[in-house]
Formats: C-alpha cells, structure tokens, sequence
C-alpha cells in the first residue's frame, strides 16, 4: 500500500507529521496502544495548563522526559468580535472531553491552548496584569516571520496514535477517542490556520534524519534524543514551573509562551567539525578539553556540569576562541536559576530538519534575556569569535518564525476575556 506516492513504512514512520484520518488509520495498523483513561472529574487536574512536569516520565537520572510526540495547531477564532459564552462552553466541553478519555500524562495526553495578542487585539485592552507583546526578531542577524493566529494548542503523547486521534476529534471527523465519546468538538469556533509536528527522545532523530539540512551519511547517533546529537532538558538547566508561572492578577497560575521555528543546517556540524569541537559549542570548550560529555550526554545526570566552564565568558571567547551555547545561556539566570522552561522538540516539517523552540516563562522579557545572552554580541564584539561563527551553535541554525502567547491558568482556557475580573 502506497499513500501520498511513498510506501506503508515511510507512511507510518511520519504518520504525525502527514495527519489526517489516513495517518491515524496507519499508525493504528502497527497495534493500538493500551492508553490509561482520563480523569472521571477533570476538575481535579493541576489548576495549571503547564503543569506537566509531575506527569512525565524521567530518565534514569531523574530528569522529567519530554513525551516523544507532538502537534501544534494554530488557530483563528472563527467568530466575530470578541469569543460568546457558547463558544467557550463549546471549547471547554471539547477539551474535558480529551480530559475524560485520556490520562493527564506523557503515556496518555498532555495539552495546553495559549492566545497571541492577535486574539486580545479583539479586546479594548490586552490581557490584564501580563504583558504579551507583539513577536520580533531577536538578533541582527534574524529575519523571522510572525505567527499571528488566535490561538495555539500544543498536543504532547508518547503514542502518535494519541495525538493524532485527539487532533481529529477536535477537528469534528472522529466521534469517540480512546472508547470516550466527545461531548463538543472545535468545529464553528476555531478553525486551523497551520499545523506544526514534530518528536523528540532517543532514536527518533536518528529515525527520521533522511531531510534536508543533514548529511545523507545519516551521522545522528542512533541514541541521541535530538538531530544534534547531545541530551537537552537538565532538570539543574531548567526553571521550575513555579518560577515560570504568573504570581498575580487575574490570569495567576498561567504563564507565557515563545514559540520559534528553527532551521537547522547539519552539514558543517557533522562532515567538518570534531567531536570535540562539537562539545565546545554545544557546552563549552572546557567540557571537551575534559572529556566531560560522553555519548550524547546521559553521563551528566540533572545538569550540564556549566558551572564548571568559565564564568567570563567575553574572556574564554579571547582565550579558545570559541564559546559554548550552555557556557553563554548560564548567565541568563537570577539568584543562580534559569527562568525559562524548555519544551522544544525537532522536525521534519516540510522535509527539511527543524526545531520548534516553545518556551514557557513568567515574562516574555524572561525569554528575551535569555535570547540575549545566547545571541552573545558582548563575546563577538570582543574577541576572535565571530557574530555567529564558534558562537555556540548560532551558526547552524536559521529562525524562520516566532510568536508569543498567554497560556491562562486551566479555569481560564477556553477563549478567556482580556481581564476576567
């Protein structure tokens, strides 16, 4: 059997990324799995959208683990002037319906559903007490374009049959999910302006590196969670979701969103660069004078080890030459802590290698600090490294997209007002 001109097993394989009720059927073919049911009562989830960390599952060291596949639906309010009581009823049924079907975990269904300032603008105000500015490009060298859809949900299982099932109930062409009927659908009030896709998680990477934007010698370590190679989400580099979640006001318990599409050039990384001049950019130059990072990382345990590589970092650029991503990122802290949490995942969008960066901060300004601090002009003004050449890994990628969001707290998801109060 052949779909869209490539075989079942190429089918399969990319299942999430083509979607659709074929997809679905395919990835079915291999054997449903054993999905955990839902929440009798989903009043009683996390009053957090964002809270997932406590329902991930951990790697041997302890680190939460990101749930290996993903879709993100953007989407556009489908009604006129500002969301009615019915259509967020309808939003709300939809969603406790996934709720009621699926565990609120990676083996079940993780979600979350955010609002850009597109969707505020329907407002006389913005949302209250938080600041979602308008998306822009974070660095002379960037020229992204900018999302501006109403909304963005986020779908995160370990099984692609579960997020590719969830999506088409939403979209109305499935009437049951994991033996649960749907009591409402997103039909009539959102409509899907695009679709993202994506995974993440040993052997994946290695599994779908056939695209552009890597070298056909396919040198992705076969157990690597990402395309370059090296372990990311250290629970030590992470914030906590109580440091990224709104304190005050009227949406407290949510937080904000950065969302990046970036595409990643592999060529250099993988055919010109040694090992360990891929340790020194990716961490920092001490790391691979060390011999600190083995495999693709697992040996670090809950942090990148950073507080070991230089604190100067203008110095060190003087000094090797080159600075490491994580040796610039750890300066983008308060009180010794970062203040983003990182949910990115790679992909295959299109063909072409990718990483979808999603970010979760109290503050979009948190993210920008941290931007910032990784673009590292003060390094490139100051020493013999390079704007972006052994500027950690700026070289390797290009940001083709951006956009910020709200994610209100869980009472507040469905289509909320800019101030509830």
């Amino acid at each position: 059997m052949t779909d869209r001109g490539i075989s079942r097993r190429e089918f399969a394989k990319s299942a999430v990324a083509i979607g659709g009720t074929a997809a679905l059927a395919a990835c079915l073919d291999r054997g449903a799995p054993d999905v955990p049911e839902g929440a009798d009562d989903p009043a009683s989830l996390p009053a957090r959208q964002h809270a997932w960390n406590d329902a991930l599952a951990t790697d041997d060291a302890g680190n939460p683990r990101m749930a290996h596949h993903h879709v993100l639906l953007l989407l556009d309010y489908e009604g006129d002037g500002t969301p009615t009581d019915a259509d967020r009823g309808q939003v709300e049924d939809a969603l406790r319906s996934l709720e009621r079907a699926y565990e609120w975990s990676s083996d079940g269904l993780l979600f979350t559903l955010g609002y850009s300032p597109a969707y505020f603008d329907r407002f006389e105000a913005g949302p209250a007490g938080v600041e979602v500015p308008e998306p822009e490009a974070l660095a002379p060298f960037e020229d992204p374009a900018f999302d501006t859809p109403d909304a963005l949900l986020h779908l995160a299982s370990d099984h692609e049959s579960v997020v590719l099932a969830a999506e088409e109930a939403l979209k109305g062409t499935k009437e049951s999910v994991n033996d649960h009927e749907m009591a409402a659908t997103f039909e009539g009030v959102f409509g899907v302006a695009d679709r993202r896709t994506g995974f993440v998680g040993g052997g994946l990477p290695a599994e779908n590196q056939d695209v552009d934007g890597i070298p056909d010698s396919e040198p992705v370590p076969e157990d690597a969670p990402l395309f370059m190679g090296f372990k990311s989400g250290f629970e030590g580099n992470q914030a906590t979701e109580d440091r990224v979640t709104v304190d005050s006001g009227p949406f407290a318990g949510g937080a904000t969103q950065h969302l990046s599409f970036i595409r990643l050039h592999l060529q250099q990384w993988y055919e010109q660069d040694s090992r360990e001049q891929r340790v020194s950019k990716m961490f920092c130059p001490a790391h691979a004078d060390e011999g600190k990072v083995e495999g693709v990382g697992e040996n670090l345990g809950t942090d990148s080890a950073i507080d070991e590589c230089p604190e100067d970092v203008v110095e060190s650029g003087r000094r090797e030459g080159v600075v490491g991503h994580s040796q610039k990122l750890s300066r983008a802290r308060e009180d010794d802590s970062p203040t983003i949490l990182r949910r990115d995942f790679d992909s295959t969008d299109g063909g072409e290698a990718g990483l979808h960066f999603l970010s979760l901060q109290q503050s979009i300004a948190d993210f920008v600090a941290t931007k910032e601090a990784m673009n590292g002009t003060d390094v490139s003004e100051n020493s013999a490294v390079g704007q972006r050449t052994n500027n950690g890994i700026l070289q390797y990628m290009t940001v083709e997209r951006r956009g910020n969001y709200l994610l209100p707290p869980r009472s507040l998801r469905a289509l909320p007002p800019a101030d509830p109060a």
